[in-house]
């Protein structure tokens, strides 16, 4: 994917960081206790990130990333 048009350099650091928990399976909660931050402000990032990357569903998020290289499988 061209780093131009990928979505992902929208991202805050913060933002990649969560959508990397998200693409792991990890429930809000659990990423607001990982992260030390409140299960709202989790919930404005996700928000934030599927506007910013124009997908609908995790799963639309997880092929994204896979195709921009942020996250790959194991």
């Amino acid at each position: 994917m061209n780093s131009l048009k990928n979505p992902f350099n929208a991202l805050s650091k913060r933002e990649v960081e969560i959508v990397k928990l998200i693409t792991q399976e990890f429930s809000n909660n659990d990423i607001a206790e990982r992260l030390e931050i409140s299960k709202r402000t989790v919930e404005t990032h996700r928000k934030n990130i599927f506007r910013k990357t124009k997908v609908k569903s995790v799963i639309g998020l997880v092929v994204l990333a896979l195709k921009s290289k942020v996250i790959t499988v194991d």
